[in-house]
């Protein structure tokens, strides 16, 4: 096998015997086998004409080769199966029918082209899961769908290196407008979000923790447990669920269970509740709670329960069954974050933030607010990021953070108390709402008839698998300059490649807290 895709591959450079994820040889390897398939559908779709059924293969097969999503071998075979007979019945040339080896990628002499193909192979698996949650809710955009054929018949190319540049910034585009489309997706079903403040705590009785990012699925267990004496919980990236009106209106919605998904494995050790993984980020699951795991959609492990959607709807009596037969905590539990908060506030999208920007913009005008700082992006397990809440906390009093996506864990249960009545910490959302972070400094950028790295805002992000890295290409294709990334650089970024991020848009690795913030403050 070989896999450098996300932050913490061996040694920094890939893994080549198990994943660090805890992914296996074999799997991996039917990973790569299924995206050689995919290559060579979208080939053929271009060639003799797309449809909604390749449409879905591709988005569906892309999310599943994530980092911690699919464990499965059967899931993958089954999966790589549907795809082959696709492109069969396509009928198009040998050349475009033909599957690609992913080693000939991996292995390929030009570090540069694979760098650029590696970047946008990883992009478009990010972008394929926000897709996903958008179809879910009924919202597609040609234009998204258009690329991913595009972007995939491109990594069997000969392309140089200045067209698969281009190709990147491209796709950077593409993925804004899968962006908005996810955003008016979710707003337009389940109301825009609303500052609210989520307890960390657990009450007494059977409950369900719902990890991943899926509203849809969370709506739907929702409407399944109403009156049933069974509280849902969030975790994870599902903690801004709890903001959208059409959700928080069903009671047994409770509050949020622990932190970030690299912590689950300690976390959920022993706990007298099913859990239910919409997406990403499953890890192995311990012997102590493996028999109360269930997954949906793309996400699969060996030996746990799957539910499949039928008729546009799924089932989840499975895991209400498995809730009411564990019982929950006979006494209410006092649980924190991991700066001992047992409150988190969320809800602050570009809805919220724009609807008082007269306010901020006053704010900044008077000197109370002299800087914004976005802290967000994945967590993960590896060394380092700490060095986020060490950030945070040190950050002057006369700045906002604003955050999303799960490494927000790292600091959003700590109260740094509030700038002309707004929070000084403001959770956006998931990784999915990054287009809220980027409409509110666009529309910031308009308010100060100024350009967006002209403002007083600096972006210091962590990533962790490829969802970050479709995010990443989208502020590039903007043209956001300043970045820091961390905790580490992308293994998949050749020296070449990283020179032009440096120079053309000043990515800069995170150093200390200290030496950063005197850096970005003067």
């Amino acid at each position: 096998m070989f896999c450098f895709q996300c932050e913490q591959t061996v040694g920094g450079k890939g893994c080549t015997v198990s994943g660090a994820c805890g992914k296996k040889e074999d799997t991996a390897n039917l990973q790569d086998a299924l995206t050689g398939k995919l290559i060579a559908l979208a080939r053929s779709a271009l060639e003799k004409g797309a449809s909604v059924v390749t449409d879905d293969l591709i988005v569906d097969a892309l999310f599943m080769t994530i980092t911690n999503v699919n464990f499965d071998n059967a899931d993958i075979s089954a999966l790589g199966a549907k795809i082959a007979d696709e492109t069969a019945k396509l009928k198009a040339s040998a050349e475009n029918s033909r599957e690609i080896d992913m080693n000939t990628i991996w292995n390929s002499k030009d570090e540069d082209a694979r760098s650029l193909k590696s970047l946008l192979l990883f992009g478009m698996r990010g972008m394929a899961a926000y897709a996903h949650h958008a179809a879910a809710l009924g919202k597609r955009d040609p234009g998204v769908y258009s690329f991913f054929y595009k972007g995939l018949s491109a990594l069997a190319s000969n392309f140089d290196v200045p067209t698969l540049l281009d190709l990147n910034m491209e796709f950077g585009q593409a993925n804004l407008k899968c962006m908005e489309i996810l955003d008016a997706a979710n707003t337009g079903t389940y109301g825009v979000p609303v500052p609210t403040k989520v307890t960390t705590n657990v009450e007494p009785g059977p409950f369900i923790v719902v990890t991943g990012h899926d509203l849809h699925d969370l709506k739907q267990l929702l409407e399944q447990t109403d009156g049933t004496g069974i509280n849902v919980y969030t975790h994870g990236e599902m903690l801004p669920c709890h903001s959208y009106p059409e959700l928080k209106k069903h009671p047994q919605l409770k509050g949020n269970f622990g932190t970030a998904w690299q912590n689950q494995q300690k976390e959920f050790d022993g706990v007298p509740a099913a859990f239910l993984f919409t997406t990403n980020c499953l890890m192995p699951p311990k012997a102590s709670y493996s028999d109360r795991i269930f997954t949906t959609s793309v996400v699969g492990y060996p030996g746990m329960v799957h539910i499949d959607e039928k008729n546009g709807k799924k089932d989840f009596s499975a895991v209400i069954a498995k809730a009411k037969a564990l019982g929950g905590y006979r006494e209410a539990r006092k649980m924190t974050g991991i700066n001992g908060g047992d409150v988190l506030t969320t809800g602050f999208g570009h809805g919220t933030v724009l609807s008082v920007a007269d306010k901020v913009v006053d704010a900044v005008k008077t000197g109370a607010i002299k800087h914004f700082f976005l802290v967000g992006g994945c967590d993960g397990a590896k060394p380092g990021r700490n060095y986020y809440t060490d950030f945070v906390q040190q950050t002057p009093k006369d700045s906002v953070i604003l955050t999303l996506a799960c490494g927000k864990f790292r600091f959003n249960d700590l109260d740094l108390g509030e700038i002309g009545g707004l929070p000084r910490i403001m959770d956006m959302g998931q990784c999915n709402d990054s287009y809220s972070a980027i409409k509110v400094a666009l529309a910031l950028a308009d308010a100060f008839k100024c350009g967006v790295n002209e403002l007083p805002l600096t972006l210091v992000l962590s990533w962790y698998e490829q969802k970050a890295v479709c995010v990443l290409l989208t502020l590039l294709s903007l043209g956001i300059k300043n970045i820091y990334l961390g905790p580490t650089l992308p293994a998949f970024v050749s020296s070449n490649v990283l020179k032009v991020l440096v120079e053309k848009w000043n990515v800069t690795p995170i150093s200390t807290p200290e030496a950063d913030l005197k850096k970005i403050l003067g």
